[in-house]
């Protein structure tokens, strides 16, 4: 999984930092130290990330490699972190469990099972199988675990998460997964062909953009 999104260089000691704009923890399922593959226009490096507190890091850029930057400019990176592995399935991206032509709006019972309601509504099965399959209760749909679900369902989807943060310059694809920020945690929710199937509003006839943190696409 890639993880893409525009960020500032700062100035330290050794060459610079760059804030990571979402929760490691939450979004990687990775703790400690966390080795990343970054790219920065031309330039690949690799690095461990800098923990701050609660799941939040900085992403550093050596001294030598700011020879190709500038210090308080915003760039667009993406890294790359351990990818997850799948259970055995009898679904793959050539074989799915469907084809997406339709969306149908799953509602979760109670908070906390957005992420496994956004695997019901693009796998077209229901919220339990999705919670059986993911093996999360509430608030624990990472999108690790989203992303995991989907590949056992054979749902073929970026690699790559673009982060937006509130910006209102760009264009959804045709079918993604939303994520919103939510106190700690992300909100997860579907955007099919326009609309939003969220599963605590329902259909969302007209979405708001710039409450996205970011999104994944899902190719159908």
């Amino acid at each position: 999984m890639k993880y893409t999104f525009d960020g500032i260089i700062e100035k330290v000691e050794n060459g610079g930092v760059i804030d990571i704009p979402f929760n490691v923890w939450e979004i990687c399922k990775r703790n400690g130290d966390v080795p990343v593959k970054v790219r920065i226009g031309d330039t690949v490096f690799v690095c461990n990330l800098i923990p701050i507190k609660n799941g939040y890091y900085k992403l550093p850029v050596q001294e030598s490699i700011m020879a190709n930057f500038e210090y308080n400019k915003e760039y667009r990176l993406t890294f790359r972190v351990t990818k997850s592995g799948t259970d055995d399935s009898p679904y793959s991206t050539a074989n799915p469990i469907r084809k997406i032509d339709s969306m149908d709006v799953v509602i979760q019972p109670h908070d906390g099972l957005c992420g496994q309601s956004c695997v019901a509504m693009l796998a077209g099965i229901t919220l339990e199988e999705a919670i059986n399959t993911m093996h999360c209760g509430e608030w624990q749909a990472t999108m690790d675990k989203i992303v995991s679900a989907l590949n056992y369902y054979g749902i073929d989807h970026s690699e790559e998460i673009i982060y937006t943060n509130g910006k209102d310059d760009f264009e959804l694809p045709e079918c993604c997964i939303i994520m919103e920020k939510m106190g700690r945690y992300s909100h997860y929710l579907v955007y099919y062909h326009g609309v939003g199937y969220d599963s605590n509003l329902g259909i969302l006839e007209h979405y708001d953009i710039t409450k996205i943190k970011g999104y994944m696409e899902i190719y159908i």
